[in-house]
């Protein structure tokens, strides 16, 4: 005779890690067929029994390390669990979900977005740099590039000036200073060296060179420094040329198609995606390949964390992949996330939730994702009217993304618990 799951009772016992939420370290017997949503009720009563003042709180259930997105009996099955052993449930506090703050129009499609600070850097494919503020007021157009603008970054900022680097189609990336009390913006300098559109850009931790990744398949170095243009070049500026020419520090060959992605893993190692299905990660002292990681697509973007070495790289299969690549040999794939269902163009980890990335797709779509729940997103963060072509979470109170629909979207990202009260 088969047994209904409702029937079946396994023996769990709750953990914690916050103080604050711990309830008796002692067995309980549950049903097998119950889900986040129960569990969250029978937690949240027994921190109410314990303490009058709890207040109900929102938690994931982490059970074999994988966030629960079924009802347990599934979960267990699924990892092949025995239902006669005491399952460990972990909860953790859920990360509240972002609120959508402002939409920032633009003339054309908006393919670069970064944050710094209180300000939103973003270039559009009108041939156009803005620069807006968090609240979504605009404050200045920059006109420079011939064609459509594909990346931009920070260099530095302060109260007085930033200064920041952009990059186009045209085959250039230029070096622009912007005084911030007279609102007036200057080209340092115009990067000469690709041979075709350069499409992905990133300044090192500590400022001093960025990075380029072209259509050319090279990937270029150079110096944020302005004193040697001055020094190597002879041209004098007239009112209407931008910036004497700068040329690069180092040429990296090595990918066999369009490169979609550079940044800075740490001041001498670069992480690159491409058209060509690889990963690379390239170490600046040795000006080669430290490691390689081959995928079944092209790769449209790639992003690294510090808080937990891993890479998350969006491609062409609807798919995102978490790399681990301190794995040598072998499978270096950590997990697999289902849910977008056109190519995903952009991805960027949380910078202070070592768990926590999103990723934009040509499914109109913009996803948040513990990495410990492949199954689901934790939330769909909705407001693009087409295809998402770049996102970030540099400043960590905003998720800022751009795309086909002219438009820049900006969601308040909260932090949870009671420093949630001072976000």
């Amino acid at each position: 005779m088969e047994v209904d799951n409702n029937d079946i009772q396994i023996q769990v016992h709750f953990k914690s890690k916050q103080e604050l939420y711990a309830v008796p370290d002692i067995p309980y017997s549950i049903s097998a067929n119950v889900t986040t949503t129960d569990l969250n009720t029978l937690v949240n009563t027994l921190l109410q029994h314990s303490n009058d003042e709890h207040v109900t709180a929102d938690f994931d259930f982490l059970v074999i390390d994988e966030c629960l997105r079924t009802t347990l009996n599934e979960h267990l099955r699924e990892k092949a669990i025995s239902f006669e052993e005491v399952i460990n449930i972990e909860y953790v506090e859920r990360f509240p979900p972002p609120e959508p703050q402002d939409c920032l129009l633009h003339d054309d499609w908006v393919s670069a977005v970064e944050t710094r600070g209180n300000w939103i850097l973003t270039g559009c494919y009108d041939t156009t740099v803005n620069i807006w503020t968090t609240h979504g007021t605009h404050i200045l157009t920059i006109p420079g590039h011939t064609m459509p603008v594909k990346a931009v970054s920070w260099v530095s900022l302060d109260e007085q000036k930033g200064t920041f680097v952009t990059c186009s189609q045209d085959q250039t990336a230029m070096i622009w200073q912007w005084n911030i009390e007279t609102n007036s913006v200057e080209c340092i300098s115009v990067c000469k060296g690709h041979e075709r559109g350069i499409d992905a850009i990133d300044v090192s931790p500590i400022g001093q060179r960025f990075a380029t990744g072209s259509w050319d398949t090279m990937l270029k170095v150079w110096s944020t420094d302005f004193s040697d243009v001055e020094a190597s070049t002879e041209v004098k500026r007239s009112k209407k040329d931008h910036g004497a020419t700068k040329t690069p520090k180092m040429t990296l060959q090595g990918h066999r198609e369009s490169i979609s992605a550079v940044q800075w893993m740490d001041n001498d190692t670069i992480l690159t995606s491409s058209w060509d299905h690889t990963i690379k990660v390239w170490d600046l002292h040795l000006e080669g390949i430290k490691t390689e990681i081959s995928g079944n697509k092209s790769f449209f973007d790639v992003s690294y964390s510090p808080l937990n070495n891993l890479i998350i790289a969006a491609s062409a299969d609807k798919n995102l992949k978490i790399y681990d690549p301190r794995l040598k040999g072998g499978n270096v794939i950590r997990n697999t996330y289902l849910g977008h269902t056109k190519w995903i163009q952009t991805v960027t980890w949380s910078t202070e939730e070592e768990f926590l990335f999103v990723s934009g797709s040509y499914d109109n779509q913009v996803k948040l994702w513990d990495h410990r729940s492949p199954k689901a997103p934790l939330y769909d963060l909705i407001g693009h009217g087409d295809k998402v072509l770049d996102i970030d979470w540099s400043n960590p109170k905003y998720i800022v993304s751009g795309g086909c629909d002219n438009s820049v979207r900006v969601f308040k990202s909260k932090k949870i618990g009671k420093e949630a009260e001072q976000n």
